[in-house]
């Protein structure tokens, strides 16, 4: 089992659809083999991804409840990691910015 996928079932409140997604993704890499999808494997990456999001999603509908929650919490609900992924999208942005400024930066 991938250490990197989380138990979703018997989440309170329920797992959104960021982290079916973030699981199915993380699932597909796994099984693929691929770390960083690139332009020739961003196509099939996504369509597995979305394929076994969907699937998830039924399962959790489908599966009765859990008598106890996971003992983890999913990482998309970490104040470390929202704040890891706000720092990235600021990063992001402002690259986005200097670009459209033609403004060269160090990285």
């Amino acid at each position: 089992m991938c250490r990197n996928i989380t138990t979703l079932r018997g989440l309170e409140p329920p797992a959104t659809d960021e982290e079916i997604s973030a699981a199915a993704l993380q699932f597909v890499r796994k099984v693929t083999g691929v770390t960083k999808v690139s332009d020739a494997t961003r196509e099939p990456v996504e369509r597995a991804t979305d394929e076994i999001a969907a699937i998830v999603e039924r399962l959790l509908d489908d599966l009765p409840a859990r008598r106890q929650p996971p003992k983890s919490v999913p990482p998309l609900r970490r104040a470390e990691v929202q704040a890891r992924i706000a720092e990235r999208q600021r990063a992001r942005e402002e690259h986005e910015r200097m670009h459209e400024l033609g403004i060269a930066h160090e990285h």
